[in-house]
């Protein structure tokens, strides 16, 4: 009798758990070990508690092994962004097309959902409280331990997946210790702190749900998502310190109120008692990590463990998912000859999370200043009114990676080119008045010639 494939998971978050089904799907037999205990049988968060929005990527990666309707069942459309000014007046700018929304989801409970998933579909099995020590990358050997009884074991798997997030034991333990393996992690400035607004008294939600809400302020934003019982799960990121506003001039209730009062004066509306909340949530730090190679005999990083980026183009998640599509596609192209599989993986989809994380950061000056400022948003209208003339000509760089599987390097090149042909769009003379007249479209028809979507 043929002994039965078998592939070890570490990690049973967002991207381990997907991944279960695609390999069961193969017919491996999939276990799981994930160093904290089973989010559904405690009230714990599931580790950093950013609300999380899926795309198409996402949904792609999903509906491949038909589990994105059960996702769905707790994903709140939003359809654009929300800007609220100093005054508390109100901004509306669409995503896309009419019908194009991302999706709010809690991580918690997409995580949880995720872990139901994997047990269901991918008939997986999956160990809590386990810590991974350390791996033998050429035999495929985890080394792993109880944090409950303290007991030290060991497994073999033909393959093993290191799906266990930015700072991965697998990566930090075995990866980093190779010969000429490459590795920065680069934290940004700016921390953040999450702040739960509750929904009104009747159960209704204070904003419109619909839509991605953002308080820019130039260095700084606070951003709000929607969860399914009336409340929004907020955001607000800001520098930890030297600078006018930062987290640590925050340092009592007094300042707290002040601060929300002065700069975010409708959401403090909401939420009065903003400053008893404020402590409710522990201060984080956002981090780019970066490496390479991404694989290394029988074991490969995904997810965050290859890519952690920061969360403001909203793709962290549907980067991991879109991992576990890569890797599929991969697996039929070569056969389930791994060496082959994982060789290329790390090739071809590493100039993608690098790419995915050079956007992250250019959309945190998008969303925290730009989308305040009425040149950008009279860029945008241009660009979607040729992009609707034209579509085979012209997909804005948030369309291309938001509502669409181009690849992230592809769109980022793309993203840069079409920068620079509305820089010169925007010179050309009287472009406030006339942006809507057809030799502005014509031009931009010219400049465009080398695209094809």
């Amino acid at each position: 009798m043929e002994k039965k494939k078998e592939a070890v998971i570490i990690g049973a978050g967002l991207v381990g758990s997907l991944w279960a089904v695609y390999l069961s799907k193969a017919g491996y037999k999939v276990t799981i070990y994930e160093r904290r205990p089973d989010i559904r049988k405690a009230e714990i968060s599931a580790g950093k508690s950013i609300n999380l929005a899926l795309s198409v990527r996402g949904w792609t990666a999903l509906d491949a092994v038909g589990v994105g309707d059960e996702i769905r069942e707790i994903a709140i459309p939003m359809y654009g962004r929300m800007m609220h000014d100093l005054e508390g007046n109100l901004t509306y700018q669409q995503y896309g097309k009419d019908d194009q929304a991302i999706f709010s989801v809690s991580r918690g409970k997409v995580n949880a959902k995720m872990m139901d998933i994997a047990e269901k579909h991918g008939n997986a099995t999956i160990h809590y409280n386990i810590e991974c020590k350390n791996v033998d990358l050429n035999k495929g050997i985890a080394f792993l331990k109880n944090s409950l009884t303290g007991e030290e074991f060991q497994v073999q798997s033909d393959l093993i997946f290191a799906a266990d997030g930015a700072f991965s034991a697998v990566r930090y333990n075995s990866m980093q210790k190779l010969d000429r393996f490459q590795y920065s992690q680069n934290y940004i400035a700016d921390g953040y702190r999450e702040i739960l607004l509750p929904a009104n008294p009747d159960g209704s939600y204070p904003m419109d749900k619909n839509s991605l809400h953002i308080w820019p302020r130039g260095r700084f934003m606070l951003i709000a998502l929607a969860n399914e019982d009336g409340s929004f799960t907020c955001t607000l990121f800001m520098p930890h310190e030297n600078d006018e506003f930062s987290f640590d001039k925050l340092n009592s209730k007094e300042a707290v109120n002040n601060f929300f009062k002065t700069i975010f004066p409708d959401f403090f509306e909401m939420m009065p008692n903003i400053a008893d909340a404020w402590e409710d949530h522990p201060l984080s730090n956002l981090a780019i990590i970066r490496c390479y190679p991404w694989t290394k005999g029988k074991v490969a990083l995904m997810g965050d463990a290859a890519h952690a980026t920061v969360p403001f183009y909203g793709q962290g998640m549907n980067a991991g998912f879109e991992d576990c599509s890569v890797l599929w596609g991969l697996m039929q192209k070569h056969n389930e000859d791994w060496p082959k599989v994982f060789e290329e993986y790390s090739q071809t989809r590493k100039p993608d999370g690098d790419a995915l994380q050079d956007l992250s950061l250019d959309n945190y000056y998008v969303m925290r200043d730009y989308v305040a400022d009425p040149a950008f948003l009279l860029r945008k209208k241009i660009e979607a009114k040729f992009s609707e003339l034209y579509p085979n000509k012209w997909l804005p760089l948030y369309s291309q990676v938001t509502f669409s599987n181009i690849r992230y390097s592809v769109a980022y090149k793309q993203g840069q080119l079409q920068n620079q042909i509305m820089d010169q769009i925007m010179e050309m003379q009287d472009i406030e008045k006339n942006w809507n007249h057809d030799e502005v479209m014509d031009r931009m028809l010219e400049l465009s010639q080398d695209f094809n979507f």
